[in-house]
């Protein structure tokens, strides 16, 4: 899967591993995939082994932050070939439910 918003070059391999994993870390509030709920804007993994998420949360000040800080990082650095992870945290664009894929969606019972 790649991530619908990324604005960069096709994903390598890896960068396709790393959304895989991220496709596990559960948002607690919505109880769906940060993938899906479309909050995965970008992914990089570089030769050395860094990787770089760029995402977003559903809302500013989201008092879950830490929790899928620890989330992500555990998610990623389990994936061969990643040696660290870095999360930047971006806002613009606003997080919106166009975002959401139609898996989500559905789960989340939006229609239309």
């Amino acid at each position: 899967m790649t991530a619908e918003n990324n604005t960069g070059a096709p994903f390598s391999p890896i960068e396709n591993q790393v959304m895989t994993a991220l496709e596990k870390v559960i948002d607690p509030e919505l109880g769906l995939d940060l993938v899906n709920l479309g909050l995965i804007y970008d992914v990089e993994v570089d030769p050395k082994g860094s990787c770089t998420v760029t995402m977003t949360l559903t809302t500013m000040g989201c008092p879950l932050t830490d929790y899928l800080n620890n989330d992500i990082n555990r998610a990623i650095l389990s994936v061969d070939g990643v040696k660290e992870c870095k999360i930047n945290l971006t806002f613009e664009p606003p997080w919106n439910v166009d975002m959401v894929s139609r898996y989500a969606k559905i789960a989340l019972g939006i229609h239309g």
